[in-house]
């Protein structure tokens, strides 16, 4: 079913850098490739691989150089010689796992054991924030638009001084919400009048109108709608938008996902996933009322679920996903004739292991490897399918080594194949070493 194009407004691309973040020319070559495929702008998530100066210096990478400030601004040249606006995005409240894991800063989390939450009581912590914003802002020249996060803020309300504030009847998890990003989003007004300040949704979905109108967000932010899924809730997508916008907030954001938001360990995506999910927000801004407009949508493309997360699908896999995603978005489908070029855009190829999973579990279990009862003749054929992939997959795991390597850090190589090819490897290795030490045992001279 063909719905309307996506109206105008901006089509940005997420760039989430606190998992393998690119070395500085494959950056370059993404950037250009986005230019190619109708990219507006980047919302650029940088955590730890902000080069912060100061007392923030404790919050730069050590796995990984972070960019420099040098990197930063080139990458901002390019981008803007292409036509894109670059958008930072600092985390101010929740998902700052990268801040409050190092120790100096424990005392800073709403709860010992909630590493990615700020408790919204302490000076320290706001100043904190600010600080962070103050430094990304001033190495984005011309930024005109900052988005502050907010998404997922985990335990509020159950740290020690929030149980305390919200011993007053009329107080409420909520307004302790609204409360610390409308401080920062003022902050940020007042510092910077003329850059527009964007937030994710999703802690204020269960919010009244009134609520928000009373809570001094209304022109300060420009709420972005977040959802991922290929079964998108149409209806309930739209009533949400609709709502933000009667509360007075006219300025209105979607969010889809091109990768990293099928699950958290994913390795390889599924292209018809992601354009589904486009396809629901098609039919989400073509249902709108005639006066709720969006600003854009960014295409988000998840690196890691958070910082302590292990690493989604790298983007090199993702980027069919991502051409098909913004085809969606322009032709308003996505054709069987242009899933099939995506498809095999991937270039991932699969191993078959279904008939040498049939062999080892029917007649080299752990049972019978344990008591040494095999059959010699199928355990034979079991070794030697397993020596083949064994070797295919050491050839492999080189080729994608190098490969990688031209794109990467050396810790993110060593991070993807520990996660995705030894747990794969290392069985193979030791079925072949135990199958050997079975066959001494029941056939002469082996």
């Amino acid at each position: 079913m063909q719905c309307p194009p996506w109206p105008k407004g901006k089509k940005l691309v997420h760039l989430d850098l606190k998992g393998a973040p690119p070395r500085t020319e494959y950056l370059h070559q993404l950037i250009e490739l986005f230019s190619r495929l109708g990219v507006d702008g980047l919302l650029v998530e940088y955590e730890d691989m902000f080069p912060y100066q100061g007392e923030l210096k404790l919050l730069q990478a050590t796995a990984q150089t972070p960019y420099s400030r040098e990197e930063i601004l080139n990458m901002q040249e390019l981008a803007k010689s292409k036509g894109m606006e670059v958008i930072p995005l600092v985390q101010t409240f929740g998902h700052l796992e990268f801040v409050l894991k190092h120790r100096p800063l424990w005392g800073l989390r709403e709860l010992p054991h909630c590493v990615g939450t700020l408790n919204p009581h302490t000076e320290d912590g706001y100043r904190l924030v600010m600080e962070m914003l103050r430094q990304v802002v001033e190495l984005h020249p011309g930024v005109n638009t900052l988005h502050i996060g907010a998404d997922e803020v985990y335990m509020l309300g159950e740290g020690e001084q929030s149980k305390q504030w919200l011993v007053s009847p009329e107080r409420t998890v909520q307004q302790l919400f609204l409360n610390h990003v409308t401080k920062v989003a003022q902050a940020v007004k007042e510092a910077w009048p003329h850059i527009n300040i964007i937030m994710w949704d999703d802690m204020m979905r269960d919010m009244s109108q009134d609520t928000l109108k009373a809570s001094g967000l209304v022109g300060l932010v420009q709420p972005m709608l977040w959802d991922y899924t290929p079964d998108l809730d149409v209806d309930r997508t739209v009533s949400l938008l609709e709502k933000y916008h009667s509360a007075g907030m006219s300025e209105l954001w979607a969010a889809s996902s091109f990768k990293g938001s099928t699950s958290v360990y994913t390795c390889v995506l599924l292209t018809q996933r992601h354009v589904d999910n486009h396809l629901q927000w098609l039919k989400v801004a073509s249902s709108l009322s005639a006066g709720v407009k969006l600003r854009g949508i960014a295409i988000t493309g998840w690196q890691r679920y958070d910082h302590l997360s292990v690493l989604c699908e790298l983007i090199p896999v993702a980027l069919p996903s991502l051409a098909a995603c913004l085809e969606t978005l322009v032709h308003g489908q996505f054709s069987s004739e242009a899933q099939s070029k995506a498809t095999e855009k991937l270039g991932v190829s699969t191993v078959e292991v279904s008939a040498l999973e049939r062999y080892v579990r029917g007649w080299f279990s752990l049972y019978q490897r344990q008591r040494k009862l095999v059959h010699p003749l199928i355990t034979m054929q079991i070794h030697s399918q397993a020596s083949t992939f064994l070797s295919l997959l050491q050839q492999k795991t080189e080729a994608v080594r190098v490969e990688m390597l031209g794109l990467y850090p050396e810790s993110t190589v060593q991070e993807w194949i520990e996660e995705h090819v030894s747990p794969v490897l290392f069985p193979l290795q030791q079925i072949t070493d135990e199958i050997m030490t079975c066959m001494k045992e029941i056939v002469p001279q082996i």
